[in-house]
């Protein structure tokens, strides 16, 4: 079985929301990278997510939402937005923070999970976890997996255990 037959099976995509979420941002030229745990598994070992956090250009977003909104429902929360599909567990979340806005020029395509998409730089989604790690409004089982996020990055990528902070480093395994 392929990866992304794997990935399609266990998120239950029978919508095909990813491939069309995808398919919109190319064919509209729209500047993305994907973030977050997704982005992880561009660099090291896979793990499967029902999540794909999204970073798309500031100027593109309400072109965008506004296509996705036609078929998906959409719902907007302070710095995210999130888009889900009837017959999809994939959870996709449009992130607004203007942080994240500087990602954009140095993503590149990747394969995550045997899909080509767009995806920060490593050291982006370094720091993308940091910040998710380091964020007192996320639940603790979801800065746990941030941190585990980073654990993985750090295996694979010894180098960058400098750019991330002693606090998080102590909470490391």
């Amino acid at each position: 079985m392929k990866a992304s037959a794997y990935w399609k099976a266990v998120t239950v995509d029978r919508e095909e929301f990813l491939g069309q979420l995808l398919q919109l941002l190319s064919a509209s030229g729209v500047r993305y990278c994907v973030i977050g745990g997704l982005a992880v598994n561009a660099y090291a070992e896979p793990v499967v997510s029902l999540d794909l956090d999204v970073v798309v250009d500031l100027k593109q977003v309400e072109t965008v939402v506004a296509a996705l909104a036609r078929r998906y429902a959409v719902e907007r929360f302070g710095y995210a937005i999130n888009v889900t599909a009837r017959n999809s567990d994939i959870r996709v979340q449009i992130q607004t923070d203007p942080r994240f806005h500087a990602f954009l020029p140095s993503a590149s395509p990747r394969e995550v999970l045997g899909i080509t998409m767009s995806v920060a730089k490593l050291e982006d989604v370094l720091q993308s976890k940091i910040w998710a790690a380091l964020d007192p409004t996320r639940r603790g089982s979801m800065r746990q997996k941030d941190l585990a996020d980073i654990a993985r990055l750090l295996e694979v990528y010894p180098h960058l255990k400098d750019q991330v902070p002693a606090e998080i480093l102590a909470k490391l395994v």
